[in-house]
């Protein structure tokens, strides 16, 4: 079991993690760069969120294979990647990463590439598995030179501030006692701090009585407010929101009745919430309002809505960089889940979700965050006459690897290049521009049963995997959860949007005829 532990060694534990963290200057380099130097990176890819959001999301547990695009830093011939997962990896998994490594032999960089296995699906963080197995670290510690060696993982918590005292290695990643700035209200507070426009929204609630209060207040805020957003403080992809319609409640529009009255309607019309999740419902969102918080925020309406995004990164030298923007495709009930996102976005808003990154990065860095951050907006059709075509409203912060990250990670890996920042186009080393369009969600249940070698055979036959000569093609993420789920993650490039999109439909099409 893992062990709890009393304030003063909790202090205790953060003042090591701190003296360890302040190594990474020394031993980060950027993917951008060449690295002639030792190195040793542990990855961790453990998904250290609410477990019972998690189970919301078919096939979770194999979404640790999203990092496996960190072998693209095997391209350093004196780097050593350590790869750690609950279940032991598919051979054909890695050596379909290997292969796609540009100039290396496959064999040279398998020989650097160690993998461990916790030999565990429980339903529990991958990095808590870690921690209840003593002789698996005392493994990890042979095999790792503290001297060399950092750790990266998905998302921080406690737990991998642990594994990274326990391993004597610094730990690229946010200190786990900033967390709060990429929760839903942590996230307010930020844009509010910035003048950053967003959603007129409530305090933290962590009940529903006080939950109602604030959405009473916030429709005597704006009386035509039409519908507004429960928003779990810590829920992710969108799972944990629910939408409120006003309609109903017309007579307890401001105007029509007290503020006492208005509460109470609110809080009996709580059972009725519109839930992302089809198997939600209320008495269980509840008790996770108790857990977690809630706050309720304005939605915003609009024909056209877009939603996009930018990510960016802190370096251990307090540097903030922009890596990419998207536009995100959302699904769902009322289009709030993640299912994947076209790169880059919109030229028309692309630079504004630059600038606004940076903004946002900065006061990251001034509250001591590291590593990568992203920010989410709704983008809504101006007037002719506007300033801009369209009115951007930032919506929440999430300081963590998320779905956008994985897939600009895989044309690092695939075409290397960089991201100019003054048009915020990806160009290869060629001068060519790239695009591409992802998704964690490529799925049919007519997929099931297909092994990681099915895959391939389909996609080589039709030719549309990826050329590395050409630069275009189709990388994939998420093959394990194939054969069980029919889910599969996929990243199309192209040196148009529509040569990517066109990419991106012919895989479907190829696997839906080879399964019809």
């Amino acid at each position: 079991m893992v062990k709890s532990y009393f304030p003063t060694e909790v202090a205790q534990l953060s003042t090591v993690f701190n003296k360890l963290q302040g190594q990474l200057r020394d031993r980060w380099v950027s993917i951008d760069h060449f690295d002639e130097c030792d190195r040793q990176i542990l990855v961790v890819p453990s998904l250290s969120l609410d477990q019972q959001e998690l189970k919301k999301i078919e096939g979770v547990h194999y979404y640790e294979e999203r990092l496996l695009v960190s072998i693209i830093r095997l391209r350093n011939p004196r780097t050593q990647l350590v790869y750690v997962t609950s279940q032991p990896l598919h051979p054909s998994i890695i050596d379909y990463y290997l292969e796609l490594l540009p100039g290396i032999p496959s064999s040279h960089a398998r020989d650097r590439l160690r993998l461990f296995s916790t030999y565990d699906s429980s339903e529990k963080p991958l990095t808590q598995k870690i921690l209840e197995r003593p002789r698996l670290i005392q493994r990890m510690r042979q095999t790792l030179k503290p001297q060399a060696a950092y750790m990266i993982c998905y998302n921080s918590t406690a737990l991998e501030r642990e594994l990274s005292v326990k391993l004597d290695i610094p730990l690229l990643a946010l200190d786990p006692e900033l967390l709060y700035w990429g929760t839903k209200s942590g996230s307010r507070q930020i844009f509010a701090e910035c003048g950053i426009p967003h959603p007129d929204g409530s305090e933290l609630t962590d009940n529903s009585n006080d939950l109602a209060v604030a959405a009473a207040e916030l429709w005597e805020r704006q009386p035509r407010l039409q519908r507004m957003v429960i928003k779990l403080n810590e829920g992710f992809s969108g799972e944990g929101n629910a939408l409120l319609d006003l309609s109903p409640l017309e007579g307890f529009a401001p105007g029509n009745a007290s503020h006492r009255e208005r509460v109470r309607a609110i809080c009996d019309y709580f059972p009725h919430l519109r839930f992302q999740c089809s198997t939600e419902i209320w008495d269980h969102f509840q008790c996770r309002i108790h857990e977690l918080g809630a706050i309720a925020e304005a939605f915003v309406e609009g024909s056209n809505k877009r939603s996009p995004s930018v990510q960016g990164r802190i370096t251990p030298f307090g540097k903030v960089e922009i890596l990419s923007t998207h536009d995100q495709v959302l699904g769902g009930l009322d289009s709030q889940i993640f299912l994947g996102c076209v790169f880059p976005a919109d030229e028309t808003y692309r630079l504004q979700l630059q600038a606004i990154g940076r903004k946002v990065g900065l006061n990251l860095a001034q509250k001591g965050a590291l590593e990568r951050y992203s920010v989410d907006f709704i983008a809504v059709p101006q007037p002719s006459e506007a300033e801009f075509p369209w009115a951007l409203h930032a919506i929440e912060i999430n300081l963590r690897k998320g779905g956008t990250t994985h897939p600009f990670m895989a044309l690092k890996l695939l075409i290397g290049g960089c991201l100019n920042p003054n048009d915020g186009m990806f160009y290869s080393s060629h001068g060519q521009a790239k695009f591409y369009r992802a998704s964690d969600n490529v799925q049919h249940e007519s997929y099931r049963g297909l092994l990681p070698d099915d895959l391939m055979d389909i996609i080589v036959s039709r030719q549309l995997h990826f050329n590395a000569s050409a630069g275009v093609g189709a990388a994939f993420h998420l093959i394990g959860c194939l054969s069980e789920y029919g889910k599969l993650g996929l990243t199309s490039i192209g040196n148009t949007p529509q040569e990517a999109e066109e990419i991106y439909n012919s895989v479907i099409d190829a696997l839906d005829e080879a399964t019809s």
